[in-house]
């Protein structure tokens, strides 16, 4: 995966890029984008517990990468839906998406030496989508274009700000 940071700022340009055309899409929800952004590396969770551990607890086969799918994430974004006001799920989920597709998308154009990116529908397909390979996950170069961008978008948000006041 590029940076969590890397993850995060993309999801902030998108979002806060969106708030141009949705006058409700306060910093607020832009910070939840960016939360939904997290959510695929909730498979780090393995690090504490691993996978087998929680196979021999639970007595079923269980593997925390499902969480860093397609079928993973929306589960993970249905529980953080249910854990805000009614009133604010479809914008919460909306946004939680957003970040989440964004993560996704972007761990989908890693270099791997099989020429193919991890089960990004699972459970809709196994099928293992060709990745361009663009980069690999510990190059900083994402990082620096994600905060590139983050900061062009930034700049130009306080700019139409001020020009609207």
């Amino acid at each position: 995966m590029p940076d969590l940071l890397a993850h995060a700022l993309i999801a902030y340009a998108l979002a806060t890029l969106l708030s141009w055309h949705y006058e409700w899409l306060s910093a607020p929800y832009v910070t939840v984008a960016m939360a939904g952004a997290f959510v695929p590396d909730l498979t780090k969770v393995d690090l504490l517990f691993s996978s087998e551990l929680v196979e021999v607890v639970l007595g079923i086969p269980f593997d925390w990468f499902a969480l860093h799918t397609l079928g993973g994430s929306l589960v993970s974004l249905a529980i953080g839906v249910v854990l805000v006001a009614s009133s604010e799920r479809r914008r919460v989920a909306a946004l939680l998406g957003l970040g989440a597709a964004s993560h996704l998308l972007a761990d989908a154009l890693l270099l791997n030496a099989s020429g193919h990116s991890y089960p990004l529908f699972w459970p809709l397909s196994y099928l293992h989508p060709p990745t361009p390979g663009l980069y690999l996950s510990t190059d900083p170069e994402p990082m620096v274009v994600a905060a590139a961008v983050a900061s062009v978008v930034f700049v130009a948000t306080r700019l139409r700000t001020k020009r609207a006041e």
